[in-house]
């Protein structure tokens, strides 16, 4: 999510006005099992490969990439509030600015795995553990990757 505010549930609101690439980011973050988190990169690339095997299917090709991280990031910032959120994530494993505490209590909740802070870290947040928390979008939604 970018540095907005996770949205409220914006998809009944909107319905079928929902735009399609919206739609399937929230579909992924939806399919993400509780534990583990998958970046905005990560999705991006799932929905780019998703397309392919469409493509491929179907018989076409040569479309066009529909998003990157940044166009996942804004989906979450505004239409995010009604999916889990918290398990869409940057890279580096840093908590969501403005919604740290928020989004912390979702990750112990479902015993995300974390790295504590260290005390010099500003405000002593711990980050995610990104080595063990990521998940691959694989069938098996217990492992770790």
């Amino acid at each position: 999510m970018s540095e907005q505010s996770p949205a409220e549930d914006t998809r009944d609101g909107y319905g079928d006005a929902l735009p399609e690439y919206a739609e399937r980011v929230l579909q992924v973050a939806e399919r993400i099992p509780p534990g583990r988190v998958m970046t905005y990169g990560d999705v991006a690339e799932w929905l780019e490969y998703e397309e392919g095997e469409r493509e491929a299917l179907s018989g076409k090709g040569g479309g066009r990439r529909m998003g990157g991280p940044r166009q996942v990031g804004r989906v979450m910032a505004l239409y995010g509030g009604a999916v889990p959120w918290w398990r869409v994530v940057r890279a580096d494993g840093v908590l969501l600015p403005g919604h740290e505490l928020r989004a912390l209590d979702h990750y112990r909740a479902e015993g995300t795995p974390l790295k504590e802070a260290g005390r010099s870290a500003e405000g002593h947040l711990p980050r995610l553990d990104m080595r063990r928390a990521r998940w691959d979008g694989g069938a098996d939604a217990e492992g770790h990757t």
